[in-house]
């Protein structure tokens, strides 16, 4: 039965929640002197003090009795005086032990440890003190008469706080003790020896029955305790029980009908007891199945087990019960009489249909992904694992397809998480009608899928396959109003070809996948041993990058930016350059995209930052220094304080900085790009909007950021050169655009006269390219700009002097040939 393990539990909770009362109460521990180790002893004096505290009033009225007739000796005796004055102590010792005695009273709630009961004790010898002072002080004045009446008042205390302190057996004894003693003392003094032999029988007596109640008293609180301790813990069983709700017992007869139904069963079963009673077991719980004759496999294991009259415990059964399905966990074992004859099977039986559900549940969550319903990364390695095995058994081949989606983070990060969920929805059915019966799909995590095809493929089909996906997943999607449009990259590998293990045809289908996004996105790449070299090559770069900037390898190169009228120069773009120590030079459309992906843009972009500022600070004043900075710098929260520490560090003036960023950066988080940016132009910088028009419409950054200068795109320039009539078109737009909003253009990769020529037309403001210099080391840079008389003119003029030098050259090797 699942339920009785939570009752023992439950009864061991109640065990562990009350510390064991003591079971042996030795005489020093009753009284207080010492705490023994074994047992709750303080909770056994908490049940002491609520006694006490019960017997507060009684002991008040007894205390004033015998004072009225102490008062009535005292005024005949010593006078009013001294018999007041004694009244006022004993009043106030009354008053402080009943204090004492509330204060420390837990009232059932708390545990009291020896020092509580030392206090109390300690109060009461202080009462038993003023009592004890009329025949102590007073006796020489008093006669024999009145020290024996003022015993018999102190005899009558004894006896009664013997009874009511026996909760608090200490305090008892001492009260006992102190006016025994007093009276003896008195006696003797008065020379009346059998008074006082009397009264030391009667301190014995007294003393020892106090004693003798006070243990009565902790043996009926003992008693008392365990059995509210018994009651807590069936209390818990009887509840943990009724909790269940779900556990019956249930009973057939050899011929398998139920016999003996309790109405928990019936309950179950959803029918009265008297109209299952005699009925078969498996006609109740078949439901329509029993006609047709199609058990579920779980009923078939039932009756196997009753007609083999096999024991079974915790089987799971699935039953009909008025067209619903549930699951019942049963146990039973066979009933033999005392003749050793069969007479059916007696168990026990319980609904677990909500606890099968959530293991059905969990199941296939470990199975499928949970936003799109398709086999998720465990599922799909045991397809390929099966595959493979396949493959190697038959000498055939299997596939492993991993596919990427294009443009998906973008999306994902502009639209928000809810749209992209819903996309990826979209794409998920699309892709399994796409892959239909020609394999398994599912979904890797992510924006990433994968198709495991089966024995029988070669390269051409996989082919097919792979580009039938890219098509149909490149088409539009309608997604909450917004129309979609994204593509798929694939990579894929051919096992046992490519990979002899699913680890190893996976990986290899993932660098496959990788060289497919190198190249663009949208296209298929089969898996190379190449690719291995290509991927090792790339983690070597990484690696000694990662030490790059420790070494001192990266340097910058600035190229001129000049103005498109007079020629003069009016700032540098600084180029980050990388010589390695093992590789030699490293172009940047290497080494960046791999700083990226390590995540070390960041250091290596600050560091070009702070170098092209100390840079610039040597140029004359009207010349600036544009750096590029990344989307992750943007990202950095520190990024603006950085730019500060720079310009502060270097002199440069702010007004003289210009951050290039691409369209790009706002893609990854445009609220945080966007802020970082403002920052930035509130110091004083200016901000280039770089590759303008080569990515994603910018048009909506414009209108949030005034940006300082819009740099027009290599493409466009050579487009318009040749007089193609999109780039003239898309040029003059942005050079309208940027007029009106009051920013600079720049147009890049200016090489030719022709392309000069023409984005002077186009009214372009700014040129930068290889016609007007290509990057060069700083130094180079400073004498270009350094007020020189024989440097003086445009970069312009020094080009065409350049090139007239050149030619003169040439005709006069002419010449002599």
């Amino acid at each position: 039965m699942t339920h009785l393990p939570r009752a023992r539990s439950a009864a061991s909770l109640a065990d562990h929640a009350k510390p064991a009362l003591p079971s042996r109460l030795q005489w020093r521990a009753v009284l207080g002197l010492t705490d023994p180790a074994d047992g709750d002893w303080g909770r056994l004096r908490s049940l002491q003090f609520v006694g006490l505290a019960r017997m507060a009033v009684a002991r008040i009225l007894a205390h004033g009795l015998c004072a009225m007739l102490m008062m009535r000796v005292l005024r005949a005796g010593v006078g009013m005086i001294l018999s007041v004055g004694w009244l006022a102590l004993l009043i106030a010792a009354v008053i402080g032990t009943t204090m004492v005695d509330r204060r420390i009273s837990p009232i059932g709630q708390r545990r009291v440890g020896l020092r509580a009961i030392r206090v109390q004790a300690l109060g009461t010898a202080g009462l038993a003190a003023v009592w004890a002072l009329p025949i102590v002080v007073f006796g020489p004045w008093l006669g024999a008469n009145d020290c024996g009446v003022i015993w018999a008042i102190m005899a009558t205390l004894m006896a009664g706080m013997g009874f009511a302190f026996a909760t608090v057996p200490l305090g008892a004894e001492v009260f006992i003790v102190i006016l025994g003693l007093s009276g003896i003392g008195a006696f003797m003094a008065h020379g009346e020896w059998t008074a006082a032999a009397v009264a030391a029988c009667f301190l014995v007596f007294v003393a020892v029955g106090a004693f003798e109640t006070a243990r009565t008293f902790l043996d009926s609180k003992l008693a008392e305790a365990g059995l509210v301790d018994k009651s807590d813990v069936v209390s818990l069983l009887l509840r943990e029980f009724e909790e269940g709700e779900a556990d019956w017992l249930w009973q057939v007869d050899p011929a398998r009908r139920v016999r003996n139904v309790s109405p928990r069963f019936a309950f179950a079963l959803g029918e009265e007891s008297e109209d299952v009673e005699g009925k078969p077991l498996i006609q109740l719980i078949a439901g329509e199945s029993w006609d047709t004759g199609y058990f579920h496999s779980s009923l078939h294991d039932l009756a196997e087990r009753i007609k083999r009259r096999e024991s079974f415990s915790n089987l799971m059964v699935r039953v009909t019960l008025k067209g619903q399905h549930r699951w019942w966990e049963l146990s039973a074992s066979p009933r033999i009489d005392e003749n050793g004859v069969f007479v059916g099977f007696r168990g026990v039986g319980s609904d677990v249909t909500e606890r099968r559900e959530n293991e059905d549940q969990i199941a296939y969550l470990a199975r499928f992904d949970t936003l799109t319903g398709l086999p998720n990364r465990l599922q799909l390695t045991e397809a390929l694992d099966a595959a493979m095995r396949r493959a190697d058994q038959f000498r055939s081949r299997c596939a492993f397809l991993m596919i990427d989606l294009d443009r998906f983070k973008a999306i994902n990060d502009t639209l928000g998480h809810l749209v992209g969920d819903r996309l990826l929805e979209r794409v998920a059915e699309r892709l399994g009608t796409l892959v239909g019966d020609t394999g398994v799909c599912g979904r890797l995590g992510g924006d990433e899928f994968a198709v495991v095809l089966a024995q029988g493929v070669d390269s051409d089909k996989i082919d097919a396959v792979a580009h039938r996906i890219i098509a149909g997943l490149s088409q539009p999607y309608m997604v909450d109003h917004h129309t979609l449009y994204i593509g798929a990259s694939v990579g894929s590998a051919i096992g046992p070809r490519d990979g002899a293990t699913v680890e190893t045809l996976m990986r290899n289908a993932d660098l496959a996948l990788y060289r497919a996004k190198d190249e663009g996105g949208a296209a298929h790449f089969a898996y190379e041993p190449s690719l291995h070299t290509d991927a090792e090559q790339r983690r070597v770069l990484e690696v000694a990058l990662r030490h790059a900037l420790d070494r001192n390898e990266f340097s910058l190169a600035y190229q001129p930016v000049v103005d498109a009228i007079s020629g003069k120069v009016l700032s540098f773009e600084a180029l980050a350059r990388w010589t390695s120590a093992e590789h030699g030079p490293v172009s940047p459309a290497r080494f960046i995209p791999v700083a990226e992906d390590a995540r070390l843009i960041v250091p290596i972009g600050e560091w070009a930052l702070r170098t092209a500022c100390n840079e610039a600070a040597r140029w004359p004043d009207p010349i600036k220094i544009a750096v590029n900075v990344s989307g992750e710098q943007l990202l950095d929260g520190r990024f603006a304080e950085t730019v500060v520490s720079a310009l502060a560090a270097s002199g440069l003036p702010p007004h003289r900085l210009e951050v290039e960023v691409t369209e790009s950066v706002f893609l990854r988080d445009g609220t945080v790009a966007l802020e970082t940016l403002q920052r930035i132009i509130g110091l004083g910088c200016g901000v280039a909007l770089d590759d303008f028009g080569t990515g994603y419409s910018s048009l909506g950054y414009l209108r949030k950021i005034r940006f300082s200068t819009i740099k027009v795109d290599r493409s466009f320039v050579q487009g318009a050169a040749r007089h193609n009539a999109e780039s003239l078109a898309i040029v003059r737009a942005v050079v309208a655009m940027a007029d009106s909003l009051e920013m600079s253009t720049t147009a890049e990769g200016v090489e030719t006269e022709e392309e000069l020529a023409m984005v002077r037309q186009l009214g372009c403001r700014k040129i930068q390219g290889y016609y007007f210099g290509r990057p060069m080391p700083a130094e180079a840079a400073f004498d270009l700009v350094a007020a020189k008389p024989k440097k003086a003119g445009t970069i312009e003029d020094m080009v065409r002097e350049d090139m007239v030098r050149k030619d003169m050259g040439r005709d006069a090797r002419d010449a002599a040939a």
